[in-house]
């Protein structure tokens, strides 16, 4: 089991239930922190002490005040600690339940968990530490496990990525197109940039192209 927790989290109903849960686990030596600088301050003056935390409970979503912050959401925190500090096990608790993000953390950063918020969250973040502190086995609730099994016929891939960045720098379909022809990348035929263009809205559930865009910048695929 684990020794050494750390919750970001920036909710004091939401802290007090994870703090629980540790105290239901025997786990005694816990800190919080309510915004991800913090966070990250103490991960790494723990890991300069030699005394390194060895799991992270993290939201995604925290609330802006008049504080100057440089790491703004969970999904950053998360990557940073990741690159910090790689043996570390993180949960992400949060009630985000758009696929594509939860897989982000998964792939991009390796989460070994992720559970969701809502009605029986604390018995799966029980269920969670218990898998993770005793295997490499990652946790993810049903509900959102069923969601990415239902998307898993598409995949973005690197074509997606760089349709992507030339739209977010102001590049129309048309000058994409031509550019794909000249360096003989597909689809560079306009019924086929449609479809793909329509897909990936689908898949962001973006309502537009602009709308796309911004989700995709927010989630730092691009």
């Amino acid at each position: 089991m684990f020794k050494k927790v750390i919750i970001a989290e920036d909710l004091d109903a939401m802290n007090l239930g994870i703090q629980q849960v540790l105290k239901d686990l025997n786990i005694a030596d816990f800190q919080h922190s309510k915004f991800c600088d913090d966070a990250f301050l103490k991960i790494r003056r723990a890991i300069q002490d030699n005394e390194p935390y060895d799991l992270l409970i993290s939201d995604l979503s925290f609330k802006i005040d008049h504080r100057e912050v440089k790491i703004v959401n969970g999904d950053e925190l998360i990557q940073k600690v990741r690159e910090l500090q790689p043996d570390m096990k993180i949960i992400a608790y949060s009630v985000e339940d758009k696929s594509y993000r939860i897989k982000s953390l998964f792939d991009n950063a390796e989460i070994d968990a992720f559970v969701l918020k809502g009605l029986n969250s604390i018995e799966e973040l029980k269920k969670a530490i218990h898998l993770i502190s005793s295997s490499d086995q990652k946790f993810i609730s049903p509900e959102v496990a069923s969601a990415l099994q239902e998307k898993g016929n598409y995949e973005i891939d690197d074509v997606d990525i760089k349709i992507l960045k030339y739209l977010a720098a102001g590049t129309s379909q048309d000058e994409i197109i031509d550019i794909f022809k000249n360096t003989d990348i597909k689809p560079n035929s306009k019924s086929a940039m449609e479809k793909r263009l329509a897909k990936l809205k689908d898949f962001f559930k973006a309502n537009n192209t602009v709308h796309l865009v911004s989700i995709v910048k927010d989630m730092g695929i691009i």
